[in-house]
């Protein structure tokens, strides 16, 4: 017994690791907590490295961070594009948001210009369509007045829904007027004034016969609804031209389901 102490002593003496100078390596450093576990302690030969599958979790895991915990060091260019005509967009358009509030440049002008979008607005052009649509005695009238019909509830319709889907607001904080909000145009994105102009003055186009002044003027009329949002600061640029192309799309699918005369004299009677 004794020599197994003796013996013991000496290994513990002959162990590089036991002197001064490197007791430090076998002591944690100060300030760090020994990490807990439940079980007993691996050393030794006994402890095992990780198994390889860690690392690989480990990287998928970290691959699904929240995407406000990751930085894109390197954008790609679709998206340096689109962030640069956003900013564009929204430059120039608080820049032509001339008549947007009472300290614009443009401020006393502000009543003309809400009257000019006016015109372009869902209730006036539906009321009137109806009004006309009672007043008439023709057959050609009243199903261009069914069709015109169609072609305004169906803006409605695509405009409320698509502006609810997107809810972009518009370059100035200003409230909506009553006859947006019962027209469902609240939002900026499309401009719903812009596609209403743009239906309305193709379809007149198409199925009046009027003189080229008259036709001028027209075209006029819808470029000048959709500036006018623009200018009170309702619509970003994008949203009018988007309206227009919407508008048009929309008058183009009326004019494939076009509703016969008989049609539109089956749906009067009922009516």
């Amino acid at each position: 017994m004794p020599g197994s102490q003796s013996r013991a002593r000496a290994r513990d003496r002959n162990n590089v690791l036991n002197r001064a100078e490197f007791l430090s390596l076998n002591q944690p450093p100060k300030g760090v907590p020994e990490p807990r576990s439940s079980g007993r302690k691996a050393s030794g030969p006994s402890a095992q490295p990780p198994p390889p599958g860690d690392g690989a979790r480990e990287r998928r895991q970290s691959q699904q961070l929240p995407e406000e915990d990751c930085m894109q060091l390197n954008p790609s260019f679709k998206g340096i594009a689109f962030n640069s005509l956003l900013a564009i967009d929204i430059c120039m358009s608080k820049r032509l948001g001339v008549c947007a509030g009472r300290a614009a440049s443009w401020a006393s002008a502000r009543s003309m210009v809400k009257l000019i979008g006016i015109t372009g607005h869902g209730i006036p052009w539906i009321g009137g369509t109806i009004l006309c649509l009672v007043k008439s005695s023709t057959l050609a009238g009243q199903e261009v007045l069914m069709n015109l019909l169609l072609a305004l509830l169906l803006d409605i319709m695509t405009v409320a829904g698509m502006q609810k889907l997107i809810k972009r607001r518009g370059p100035f904080e200003t409230s909506p007027s009553l006859l947006d909000y019962l027209t469902m145009d609240v939002y900026a994105f499309p401009a719903g004034h812009a596609s209403r102009a743009a239906m309305v003055s193709k379809f007149f186009l198409s199925h009046l016969v009027l003189a080229v002044p008259l036709r001028v003027l027209l075209v006029l009329w819808a470029f000048c609804v959709g500036l006018s949002r623009v200018m009170i600061g309702r619509h970003h640029i994008t949203d009018v031209v988007s309206g227009f192309i919407i508008g048009y799309l929309q008058f183009r699918l009326v004019e494939l389901v076009w509703m016969s005369s008989n049609t539109c004299q089956m749906i009067i009677s009922v009516w």
